[in-house]
């Protein structure tokens, strides 16, 4: 008597696995209007940075005085100017090496900020100090990186994290005021900004900041053994840039603290009654933010050797709210509009050298992009896009106190 072999069943997944898929699948199908949206935003705003293209053309506009009787220049010239200008545009980004290391280095201050106040977003905060949390960072980061004289290594760790520090200890003060007091973030990290931009000036007006033999307010650059070598021209601090992307992802969707941070955010009366802790949470979020922010200040002084100016930061901390609101508060969303804005600055001086663009022109793109992603209704409106939900709406509830 042959022995039958019975195929046994194949297993399925535990419940409990099958709801973890379904959810994070359902997450994922959540973001997809969102992204039309985002996708829809970035071609409107191309569409009119190419009217503007047209008509800031001499010759097309030179055209326009015969345009009835001989209409083919003005089309010819039309499109040859905005083939020129955008062509321009992806070579001065992505189209060569230097192009791309030009974008990475300029798009990895724009990463860390925009990761901080994203964080500040999901955790129900919308802080607008990241300008003044890279002023901290940049400060502590150029005294460490030009006053100490450290071996090479040490030297680099010792200024990063003390910038990192410095960005926490002033978005901590932010995170502290609401948490203790009930003070308005929006306010108290505006406020900030002022109070670091007039330190910035105030230090650089005495000796310990002052560049030797220089009348300017201008403070030495940074100790070679203090700043990040170069991989094939690009500083390796850009990866620390995607690293606190991954880093943020992990806190944010697989943490206890950023389960708390995300139920604070969406509704800090319901996590109260729950038992988390919503002003350590706030205290919490902001001080992590600031610390992003410093980790920007660490790309420009020690990744790009920048000195300490009263413009080291230049409009970075501004410009990260425009990368988080682009991004939708997700922890992706920062690295692609950073990479973005970063291709736009440096492709911005490409279009005025090869195609006779203005240079302002990438930053009307920029301001255009934004207006499209915070006017979604608009971008539906035009496209006749029907909606769809709200995705990764931010959760910053600032405004409403």
């Amino acid at each position: 008597m042959s022995d039958v072999s019975v195929q046994e069943p194949a297993k399925s997944p535990p419940p409990e696995r099958k709801g973890e898929a379904r959810e994070e699948g359902n997450r994922w199908a959540a973001y997809l209007p969102t992204i039309k949206t985002t996708v829809a935003a970035v071609v409107l705003a191309l569409l009119i940075g190419a009217l503007l293209i047209i008509f800031s053309t001499p010759r097309v506009i030179e055209s326009l005085k015969y345009f009835f009787s001989y209409p083919w220049d003005f089309f010819k010239f039309a499109g040859i100017a905005v083939w020129d200008g955008y062509t321009a545009l992806v070579k001065g980004s992505v189209g060569s090496w230097n192009s791309i290391e030009r974008t990475l280095e300029r798009a990895a201050p724009l990463i860390c900020a925009g990761l901080g106040v994203s964080l500040a977003f999901r955790s129900g905060l919308f802080n607008i100090g990241a300008q003044g949390q890279m002023l901290a960072g940049a400060i502590a980061a150029g005294y460490v990186g030009f006053h100490f004289d450290f071996p090479p290594g040490l030297h680099l760790l010792l200024a990063a994290v003390a910038a990192i520090a410095a960005g926490a200890v002033w978005g901590g003060i932010a995170g502290w005021l609401k948490a203790a007091t009930g003070a308005h973030e929006v306010i108290s990290t505006i406020m900030l900004n002022y109070v670091a931009r007039f330190l910035m000036i105030y230090l650089l007006g005495k000796e310990l900041f002052q560049r030797p033999n220089s009348n300017d307010r201008l403070s030495p650059p940074p100790a070679e053994s203090a700043t990040f070598p170069q991989v094939f021209g690009v500083h390796t601090g850009v990866l620390l840039a995607f690293l606190a992307a991954l880093g943020v992802w992990w806190l944010l969707e697989r943490s206890t603290t950023g389960f708390e941070m995300r139920a604070v955010g969406a509704n800090p009366s319901a996590a109260a009654t729950a038992g988390m802790h919503v002003q350590r949470t706030y205290f919490l979020a902001m001080a992590l933010a600031g610390a992003l922010a410093g980790l920007a200040a660490v790309m420009q002084i020690l990744g790009q050797q920048d000195s300490l100016t009263e413009n080291v930061a230049g409009t970075v901390g501004f410009d990260a709210i425009t990368v988080a609101l682009l991004g939708r508060a997700t922890t992706l969303g920062p690295v692609l509009g950073g990479l973005l804005f970063g291709a736009l600055s440096s492709g911005g001086l490409a279009m005025q050298a090869a195609a006779g663009v203005p240079p302002e022109l990438a930053q009307v793109l920029q301001a255009l992009i934004v207006l499209f992603v915070a006017a979604p209704a608009l971008v539906r409106g035009v496209l006749r896009v029907k909606a769809e939900g709200d995705g990764g709406t931010v959760l910053a509830k600032g405004w409403g106190g």
